[in-house]
């Protein structure tokens, strides 16, 4: 199994989450080993994808450097990990990603378009090889060792439309689109005024998230997933976990997950050498794990 990148560039324009306004987003092909780079046009600046350029976390992963920051990155990265994408140029020419209908879905429609190959340099992965958590109170994100690659997550909210709810994602490229992909970020009405009134999330809106007031969903259309909440927290994470710099074989599990913790996990997964080891899809004792990624 070799490394792989898109056949042709692709882009698109969708609104900024915070700012409201027009970002205009393209998807390049790069070479072998080069990862996943992220590129500001308006200030030429690239941002390769690190744990290390993370600089914040409270609302969304946002990456830095030299004070350039790009904003919401998870969801496309979402879908590039889902299509086990190894090298991509990402060109943005403003401090957002688009956020478009609040999913990966336009992503993964994108990515379509610009057709995934194979280069001529074997895929690496990571295989988790100890438990690794992260635990703030009771809330947690785990990696631990398998022989596939497994998501499962459980959110607890004080609220009648969500509750409590968990959902285990058995990974490939097939169960990510058919559920999760379409699942939306969502938010509470309070908390959308809130922000709105600090200049952010302006942008933010029924067509690109789910907005619930103390009782009910506000949009007319409903649920895309009776359990949409926790599935859109999958997508998240799996974006997150992009920040590795390959796809992994193991299991993710969390309690109450964030991008804080997840981004804390990646910090402690790659501070240890203990914790995993990288192996390169080729030969027959590899088909197993070439699985979840063909």
């Amino acid at each position: 199994m070799y490394q792989t990148t898109i056949k042709k560039s692709v882009e698109l324009v969708g609104i900024g989450l915070h700012k409201g306004s027009p970002v205009k987003l393209r998807l390049e092909p790069l070479e072998s080993n080069s990862g996943i780079v992220f590129y500001r046009s308006d200030v030429d600046v690239s941002i390769p994808l690190t744990p290390a350029n993370v600089v914040d976390t409270k609302m969304a992963t946002v990456i830095g450097k030299d004070g350039h920051l790009i904003s919401t990155i998870e969801h496309l990265l979402s879908a590039v990990y889902a299509y086990g994408i190894d090298n991509l140029r990402v060109i943005v020419d403003g401090d957002e990603v688009p956020v478009m209908d609040g999913s990966s879905a336009s992503y993964c429609i994108l990515l379509d378009e610009a057709e995934v190959i194979q280069q001529d340099v074997p895929k690496k992965i990571m295989r988790i090889k100890k438990d690794v958590i992260i635990q703030e109170g009771d809330k947690y994100v785990k990696l631990s060792p398998s022989d596939d690659l497994q998501y499962d997550f459980t959110i607890k909210f004080p609220h009648p439309a969500i509750k409590t709810q968990d959902y285990v994602l058995k990974f490939t490229k097939e169960t990510y689109k058919k559920e999760i992909s379409r699942a939306r970020t969502f938010g509470f009405l309070h908390e959308v005024q809130y922000l709105h009134s600090k200049g952010l999330a302006l942008g933010g809106s029924l067509e690109n998230a789910i907005v619930l007031d103390d009782k009910k969903i506000l949009n007319p259309e409903g649920l895309r997933y009776k359990d949409e909440f926790v599935r859109h927290k999958i997508l998240d994470a799996i974006g997150d976990m992009c920040l590795i710099g390959m796809n992994f074989i193991g299991n993710y599990e969390a309690m109450a997950g964030s991008h804080d913790l997840n981004h804390k996990l990646t910090l402690a997964l790659l501070g240890d050498p203990e914790n995993y080891e990288v192996v390169e899809l080729v030969g027959e004792k590899t088909k197993e794990l070439e699985k979840a990624y063909a």
